[in-house]
Parts: C-alpha cells; structure tokens; sequence
C-alpha cells in the first residue's frame, strides 16, 4: 500500500520542476550570490588581513569557504520560509478545499509537502556545494571516505530538520492569512533578522554581546553551525577568528533544530485539522 501522503508529494515536486523559471532562479540566485559577493568579499578581506588572518597551528579556510556554508542555510531559509505559497494559491483557487473533501486525511498533506520540501532543500544545498567547491570552496579537506560519507548524512538531517521547521511556519501563515501581498509581507519581514542576526556571513565571535545571545536562539545560527561542522570540521580560522566546535555543541544544534521542527509540525498540523476553507 502507498503512503497517502505520496500524491501530495509527486503534485508537489512536479510543480517544483514544472515552473521553469522559478526552479532556474532557485537555483540561480544563490550560486550568483556565492560567485559575485563571496568572491568579491573573499579578496577583500584576504587583502585587507594579509598574513594577520592567520593563527598558527590552526587550519585556516578562506571566507569563500566559510561563506558558502552561509548561504547554504541562507538558500534552505528563503526557499521554505515562502514554500507556503503554493498552499495559498491552492487555497484561494479552491484547489484546497477539494483537497480537504477527500478522504485524505489532513496530516498527509503538511508531510506530503513536507517531504517535498526537504527533496527540493537537499537538492539545492547540494548544488550550491558542488558549484562552490567549483569556484575553490575547500571543504571536507583532509577527511577520510568514511568521514565525508557520514558528514554528508549530518549535513543532510540538519538541512531536513530545518527545511521542515520554516516549511511549516510558513504553511500555517499561509493557512491564516488571504492575502498573497499579506503573505509577503510576513514572510519577509521574518528573513531579514533571522539572516543577519546568525553566522551566515560572519562568525558569531565578533558579534557584541546582545546581538550574539540573540543569534545563539535563532535556528539558522544551529544549522550553519551543523553544516560548517560537517563540511569543514570542529576547528579552524577564518579573517582572523578562531573558531571551535566539539560534538556535543553540534548534537544540542541538532536536537534544538529537531524539536523546534516538531513544534512547528505539531502547529501546523492543529492548524491545518481547524481551518476552515471555504
């Protein structure tokens, strides 16, 4: 028997792949992203610290580097945060209520799109790997097979586990709100902070002490975290900051992202099993 959430999750990915344009610039726009302002900012600062970014005995990485695993996370960020859009057209189209007057029940499609999204999430954080690893990216730099297989799986699960927490904040503002400009407005007004308020671009190091509290409770902060760790390892310096990772700090990264996607599914899911759509 096939799970019942599976025709959720093939409507979902063909839309994904049908939609020309919008499947171009999701991935277009952080690989441009990565080669132009990466690049850019990479010579910049190799000019600006010359041989002071160096710490001896300390594996150094470029910011090229140690950017790209920003905008992974940035990427994973943007493209669930507005993933409930589709839900919203359906919604207001009545495409949803057919949906809902089906003996499907309601649970099946917050995994089906849920399972869509961490699919396409995998996609693209793989790609933007791949092509930085291109542009000169050095990640998984003398690690064995073994290890790069098992990072591979981490870096994976943390991606999924995030993919499904923004999925689903923005499934239930999609459910609550009519308004496609509404929508907008909501969702961008949430990325910005969660953006620079987290080590996408910047180690949390250097930040002044309030803003590096509030950036240690945002979830793209434990995901980057995750990602860096995977693809780079627990020890290394970057512009001149040393930074240090051991595995229980990425296990509480991981276990913060994990709940926090169950508390959203679980909002979601209520929320979903309340509405109304008429």
């Amino acid at each position: 028997m096939k799970p019942g959430f599976l025709p959720i999750y093939k409507r979902d990915m063909r839309r994904f792949f049908r939609f020309k344009h919008q499947l171009l610039s999701s991935f277009l726009q952080p690989v441009l992203w990565l080669a132009f302002f990466g690049m850019a900012m990479a010579g910049n600062f190799d000019r600006i610290m010359g041989s002071n970014g160096s710490i001896h005995g300390v594996m150094e990485v470029s910011y090229l580097t140690f950017m790209c695993a920003g905008i992974i996370g940035a990427t994973i960020l943007f493209t669930n945060i507005f993933g409930g859009f589709f839900l919203l057209f359906d919604k207001n189209w009545g495409i949803l209520r057919e949906i809902m007057a089906s003996p499907l029940p309601r649970r099946n499609i917050i995994i089906g799109i849920g399972c869509a999204a961490i699919t396409k999430s995998w996609i693209q954080s793989v790609t933007i790997l791949v092509f930085g690893m291109v542009l000169g990216v050095t990640f998984f730099v003398g690690m064995s097979p073994l290890r790069i297989i098992i990072s591979v799986i981490g870096f994976l699960l943390f991606v999924a586990a995030f993919a499904t927490a923004f999925l689903c904040i923005s499934l239930t503002i999609a459910l609550r709100i009519d308004s496609p400009e509404g929508f907008q407005g909501i969702s961008s007004l949430l990325t910005m902070p969660l953006f620079f308020l987290s080590n996408s671009l910047y180690p949390l190091e250097g930040l002044p002490p309030l803003m590096g509290t509030i950036a240690l409770l945002n979830p793209l902060t434990h995901l980057i975290t995750g990602i860096r760790y995977c693809t780079i390892g627990e020890h290394f310096s970057s512009i001149g900051m040393e930074v240090m990772y051991n595995s229980t700090e990425v296990l509480f990264s991981f276990l913060y992202l994990a709940i926090f996607a169950l508390v959203m599914f679980t909002i979601t899911l209520k929320t979903v099993e309340m509405v109304e759509i008429t």
